[in-house]
């Protein structure tokens, strides 16, 4: 009988510590993936985020690389304490998901709360970043030492076809069209064909006539949401692990007595 029990406990325990690893291999994987996008973001969209003058959007990239990095050290340390049997390096990483889980709700409940206090003046604050785009494009597209910023602008009304900030009219108050020798309305990146002097005519049939601050706007959502959604599935994936960790912890030390 007790042979039997202590077969029975076995099989339980081997049960558990390939659930386990599995769940740290998804665990693992969810934590590359938030890695990937914030990465992806910093390196293809950093031109976008510096042409807002705002560190709100940078820090979103940022949160999503720390977020990403943590989970998958915490996924590494879970399929080291579970292929060892190390108790000691099972009750760290239960440790760790428990803290990230808290870190969790709190940023969640802080997130709440700031935008509830926020929301009188959020669209004072979308208007300040509409502004500061179309006064980067007025004052310093194509002027000089200002290369970079005219890279990111022709790169942004290409990507997301749009023109100007909030239209295509917000290019007659540039100084580079305003120059005596130039002979654009708009740059030519407005053009839905781009080509040498197509910037001539502002007809809707030759440009996007939309702004930009929108689609730009709506990208930069789009991470946040991204980020809301990962860190939901990473919670639920988190209270699995706990309880299969624990269990896992409480049979380790069942078979040793």
């Amino acid at each position: 009988m007790e042979g039997q029990v202590e077969k029975t406990q076995s099989c339980g325990t081997i049960c558990l510590k390939y659930l386990l690893f599995l769940f740290n291999i998804l665990f693992w994987l969810a934590g590359g993936a938030v890695l990937a996008v914030g990465m992806w973001t910093l390196v293809e969209k950093s031109d976008y985020i510096s042409l807002l003058n705002s560190s709100f959007y940078s820090a979103s990239a940022y949160i999503l690389i720390a977020a990403g990095v943590i989970v998958i050290v915490t996924g590494i340390i879970g399929c080291c304490a579970t292929l060892k049997e190390m108790k000691s390096l099972l009750i760290v990483y239960l440790i760790l998901l428990l803290c990230i889980f808290l870190l969790e709700i709190i940023a969640g409940v802080l997130a709440y709360i700031t935008y509830q206090e926020c929301f009188p003046f959020c669209y004072q604050l979308d208007e300040e970043l509409r502004q500061n785009l179309k006064e980067t494009m007025q004052q310093k597209y194509q002027q000089p030492g200002e290369e970079s910023i005219t890279q990111a602008v022709d790169k942004l009304q290409q990507e997301f076809k749009c023109c100007g900030s909030h239209n295509f009219s917000d290019w007659r108050g540039c100084v580079w069209i305003q120059a005596a020798e130039n002979e654009r309305l708009i740059p030519d990146s407005c053009c839905k064909t781009p080509s040498d002097l197509c910037g001539r005519r502002d007809h809707p049939s030759n440009i996007y006539k939309g702004g930009c601050i929108m689609k730009l706007e709506e990208f930069f959502l789009s991470q946040l949401y991204i980020l809301g959604a990962v860190a939901i599935g990473i919670a639920f994936l988190q209270l699995v692990g706990m309880m299969f960790t624990c269990c896992l912890y409480r049979n380790f030390k069942e078979e040793l007595y």
